[in-house]
């Protein structure tokens, strides 16, 4: 769906609402990653009800928009979102991590609107690279996403990458950190400093802009002035907050991999109220 006029307090709803069923659908697999997931709920909700053309119900249009989830890891929020916009029934999320079941740990092309696998970090932006350059050999105008972790920042490859996407002007690319700060082992800040974030960024030839990652006029925003900017490649650095929404999930890396047990989960929903 293309860019259009959005009930924000609905929108507010609904990001609870998504919150609640990352928090439900992890409960009931026993692991997975609420803090990444919950981090990035604003950031998803705003390409597929705001942003990207797209058709839940015909998943391979061929002029649709794509989104490569580089952060793989954030299936309980990817999974929640596209089950909420029609990818496939909500039923199946019941499903997640279990044998057999397609809602893979980390996101696989098997699930209906997820576009290619990832898990190994600092991969999805060069994949996003190659869908534009492919785009543009067969002069199609569709727009390609691409969300990363911060943590995931700390690659070569991205690096190389971003040097790429400038080199070939894609200005159809529009990468998004989800920069929560915090990564497995700790403050990203300590493990490996990416700041001065922005600068870096546009030193690498990249239109750079900066926003509230739950704040949905300025996503809104920045996914407006991405579009509108030529022979570039965009970065959206949204900052956010690791766990959102949960007090005790809150900043805490210890949230990067760990499901809520019944009294846990009891505790967050009362707050996501």
């Amino acid at each position: 769906m293309p860019s259009q006029t959005i009930d924000i307090k609905a929108l507010k709803a609904k990001a609870l609402q998504v919150r609640r069923e990352i928090l439900e659908t992890l409960h009931r697999a026993g692991s997975g990653h609420p803090g990444g997931s919950l981090s990035a709920v604003e950031i998803l909700l705003s390409l597929y009800h705001y942003k990207m053309n797209h058709r839940p119900q015909d998943p391979k249009w061929e002029d649709r928009d794509r989104l490569i989830i580089s952060k793989g890891h954030i299936t309980p929020g990817v999974y929640v979102v596209l089950a909420d916009c029609g990818y496939f029934p909500k039923e199946e999320l019941r499903t997640f991590r279990k044998m057999n079941s397609r809602l893979q740990g980390h996101v696989h092309s098997k699930v209906p609107g997820v576009e290619f696998n990832t898990g190994s970090l600092g991969h999805g932006l060069a994949v996003a690279n190659g869908i534009a350059l492919g785009a543009r050999l067969l002069n199609k105008d569709f727009r390609v996403y691409c969300l990363l972790g911060d943590g995931e920042l700390q690659e070569g490859s991205i690096w190389e990458t971003a040097m790429a996407g400038a080199h070939y002007k894609l200005d159809h690319v529009c990468a998004i950190v989800d920069y929560n700060k915090v990564q497995e082992n700790g403050p990203v800040k300590d493990i490996k400093n990416l700041e001065p974030l922005a600068e870096k960024w546009r030193s690498f030839g990249w239109h750079a802009i900066e926003v509230d990652g739950h704040d949905f006029q300025q996503l809104f925003k920045a996914l407006d002035e991405a579009t509108g900017v030529p022979d570039k490649p965009s970065v959206i650095i949204a900052h956010t907050i690791k766990g959102k929404g949960v007090s005790f999930m809150e900043g805490d890396r210890n949230w990067h991999g760990k499901a809520p047990n019944a009294e846990q989960l009891a505790k967050a929903l009362e707050e996501l109220k």
